[in-house]
């Protein structure tokens, strides 16, 4: 017994105990030491995990058009979603500081120089002066519960040019009727609508593949000349455990849109018109090669717009060919689950 307890008075801070003897000072394996020092033969062996996790994360960014959507789409979701990716980037940097890993910190900063290089120009204001079009998109949501207030709330943003999706039969009435003391000229056709205070002409609806309309052109007869201005509303995207991400109505309507477009005779072109996808999902690819969102060009931050409540992602957009944007903004909700986008744009 006394041997024993002789044994235990030495352990804790005698001569023979080579661990615990000096725990209490840094850096030698104690508690402020080892684990958690910066000792150079510790801080490249911890955060490995973190550091591969770091890799996956780049390669995931820089690979994002490789991922395949014969699988439930899963490529469009991902890059409906992709600059949310980058939630992980702060996540990773800390874990890596905890850990006092040199490894994790810089394998850190590839997916840093990955996301600033794809979305680092959308963080800030691009907005510039001048520009002689207004133009206004908003998805009015066919269950609007005021569109009375919806329409007031169009009035008020200024636009010269407003196009409207999502139009419910029962509803075409009151927002004609609260819009035409700023828009003397409108039409619509099937659940999308244009209004102007410019003439507009030339009016028919476009084929996007569904049955029923819910694509239309127009031209308008703005003061600095002639455009031909598109308004559309492509088919909505599900997202469920069975099927995935169900995109395949959308992006036949894009096919189609995107054909349309390119055929026009006009050389301004304005497309205006909740897509259902985002700039980068390639899907709508057949539009986006040939057009430029006035958000990307000239937007100040990424310009979400649905949901209203909280904003992920910008499926409703502004386009234009043979215009230059100058400025692009998100506007407050209204009493639909889309936010209206607005854009100024210069019409040579």
């Amino acid at each position: 017994m006394t041997q024993a307890y002789s044994s235990d008075v030495t352990t804790d801070g005698g001569q023979g105990a080579r661990g615990t003897g000096d725990a209490s000072r840094p850096g030698r394996g104690g508690r402020y030491g080892g684990r958690f020092s910066w000792r150079r033969e510790g801080m490249w062996r911890r955060g490995i995990i973190t550091a591969v996790c770091a890799v996956l994360l780049t390669l995931l960014l820089v690979m994002h058009s490789s991922v395949p959507n014969r699988i439930g789409n899963l490529g469009s979701l991902l890059e409906t979603f992709l600059p949310w990716a980058g939630l992980a980037i702060p996540v990773l940097l800390l874990i890596g500081l905890l850990r006092r890993s040199a490894t994790a910190l810089i394998a850190v900063l590839l997916p840093i120089a990955v996301w600033l290089n794809l979305f680092g120009g959308l963080v800030t204001d691009k907005s510039a002066g001048g520009g002689n079009l207004t133009v206004l998109t908003h998805n009015v949501n066919a269950q609007n519960a005021d569109p009375a207030a919806t329409a007031k709330d169009v009035i008020a943003a200024g636009a010269d040019v407003v196009a409207l999706e999502e139009l419910a039969e029962g509803q075409v009435s009151t927002y004609e009727s609260q819009l035409k003391s700023a828009y003397p000229y409108h039409s619509v056709k099937g659940t999308v609508g244009l209004w102007s205070k410019y003439p507009i002409s030339g009016v028919k609806a476009v084929d996007i593949r569904l049955g029923w309309t819910r694509a239309m052109r127009a031209a308008v007869a703005t003061p600095s000349g002639t455009i031909a201005v598109y308004v559309a509303h492509l088919p909505s995207v599900r997202v469920n455990f069975s099927l995935g991400f169900t995109a395949n109505g959308r992006d036949r309507s894009a096919d189609a849109l995107g054909e349309a477009i390119s055929q026009e005779k006009l050389q301004g072109v304005i497309l205006l018109g909740d897509l259902n996808g985002t700039m980068n999902d390639r899907s709508l690819a057949s539009i986006t090669s040939q057009m430029r969102s006035t958000q990307g060009v000239a937007g100040d931050g990424f310009g979400f717009s649905w949901p209203a409540g909280f904003p992920m992602a910008r499926i409703d957009q502004i386009m234009v060919k043979g215009i230059e944007p100058k400025s692009s903004w998100v506007l407050p909700a209204t009493d639909s689950d889309h936010r209206p986008v607005a854009a100024r744009v210069e019409v040579p």
